[in-house]
């Protein structure tokens, strides 16, 4: 069993956000001390609590976190981490798309000025 502050430097969870995350049943300590409210975490915490980093990284929200924590074989992971992927692609072709009609609108000012 791990003290929160053991577990945050494991982890690189704050302590603040894993406060957070007990609050919303993202990831609750795997014991809380009824002498003095002390949480701990464990080894399957661990896992969970890394999951939920490289979720964290890959800017899915809260909810779709629970989403993938509630399924806890991790079934859909694949096919949410294949969604997400796809919607950054598109994101990246849209940004791609705004770049170019910025370099045509720039020429088209440079162009225009030439004829001035």
């Amino acid at each position: 069993m791990y003290k929160v502050s053991e577990f945050s430097e494991m982890t690189g969870l704050s302590k603040e956000t894993l406060r957070y995350y007990a609050e919303v049943q993202l990831l609750e300590p795997a014991y809380i001390d009824p002498n003095n409210n002390y949480r701990y975490y464990d080894n399957g915490s661990y896992l969970v609590a890394m999951i939920l980093v490289n979720l964290r990284k890959f800017n899915f929200t809260i909810q779709e976190m629970l989403t993938v924590i509630e399924d806890e074989s991790f079934e859909n992971l694949e096919n949410i981490l294949l969604q997400k992927r796809r919607d950054i692609q598109r994101k990246i072709a849209d940004l791609n798309s705004t770049i170019d009609e910025i370099d045509q609108f720039l020429q088209w000012g440079k162009e225009e000025e030439d004829k001035c």
